[in-house]
């Protein structure tokens, strides 16, 4: 089924999260084992993130080093079916511009197709660490031009057409939403531009990234709607866990902590107390949001289960 379906089906809001694809040579089994727990309240989509290669240098016996390019966690499309086999759930894998020719991405969209998926969050996606975006030869460089590759196939056309095209996907297409703007972009109006054109484009749901202050959410979606934009937009939420997550998560997404959770946060001394700040905020947050009807709450675990569950189990 379709987000926007699950969406205009739901008697409240729902609860979704994301997950990462284990790292190569480690098994699904874990993963799924991980996740089962969350399983108990019913989450209609799992998104599936998607990763660009990276580069690794290997030194040589003559002292050279070799640049050399691998994606430390494939396995999306698998993990997909491995969802909705085992769990019965809608899985959302991320599809990106970085790193990807618009060949492989025709490829990667018949492959998801022929599992059953029915969304995609379409995204730009990083560059590779410490270098400037730039999109591949035969690539995109912005999600709205990946938007319209998608919306593309569901009208029937594809890239070359070598044969007489009979198919046409059915693909619920999400975008990216910058709560706090993306870092790349100028301020927010700029970034409202690009987001209106990836709807324009077919876009029919918006997922956030992680915030902690619900205002700038609030203000977002305000804005969102000045802007034209009716679709719906999911708030992510992200429980903090650790100590190092307490200056990672600016440094790393871009995003500001309330003073009063940072107040909180750094009081504690130990990863213990920093989950327990972190769940107890997310539960606050998260029963303000559901107040205002939100479609989702799209929780960001990283594979981890265990403060989503208990934040969940709050709420469901």
């Amino acid at each position: 089924m379709k987000i926007t379906e699950h969406i205009k089906n739901a008697k409240g809001t729902l609860f979704s999260f994301e997950i990462l694809p284990p790292l190569k040579g480690q098994s699904l089994k874990e993963l799924m084992e991980g996740i089962s727990p969350l399983m108990e309240f019913k989450p209609p989509f799992v998104d599936v993130t998607y990763h660009r290669e990276e580069y690794i240098y290997k030194k040589h016996a003559n002292g050279l080093l070799e640049k050399v390019s691998t994606k430390k966690r494939p396995g999306t499309v698998g993990i997909c079916a491995a969802l909705i086999n085992r769990f019965e759930v809608d899985a959302v894998p991320h599809v990106l511009c970085g790193g990807f020719t618009k060949e492989e991405t025709e490829n990667l969209l018949i492959d998801l197709d022929f599992i059953g998926v029915e969304n995609v969050l379409a995204l730009r996606g990083d560059a590779p660490k410490a270098e400037r975006f730039v999109g591949e030869p035969n690539g995109h460089s912005f999600a709205s031009e990946l938007v319209e590759q998608v919306v593309n196939m569901n009208q029937g056309k594809y890239l070359h057409e070598e044969t007489e095209p009979s198919f046409q996907t059915d693909f619920c297409v999400g975008v990216a939403g910058y709560p706090e703007k993306h870092f790349e972009a100028p301020s927010l109006k700029f970034d409202l531009k690009y987001l209106k054109e990836k709807v324009a484009n077919g876009a029919s749901f918006i997922v956030t990234q992680m915030f902690f202050d619900n205002q700038k959410y609030f203000d977002y979606v305000a804005k969102v709607r000045e802007a034209g934009i009716d679709v719906p937009i999911i708030p992510g939420i992200k429980p903090i866990s650790t100590l190092g997550q307490i200056t990672a998560l600016p440094r790393s997404f871009f995003l500001d902590f309330p003073d009063d959770l940072t107040d909180a946060l750094f009081k504690c001394t130990t990863n213990a107390q920093v989950k327990e700040v972190g769940i107890e905020w997310a539960i606050k947050q998260c029963k303000e949001l559901m107040d205002a009807q939100v479609p989702s709450l799209h929780f960001y675990t990283m594979s981890k289960a265990e403060t989503t569950y208990k934040v969940a189990k709050e709420l469901f």
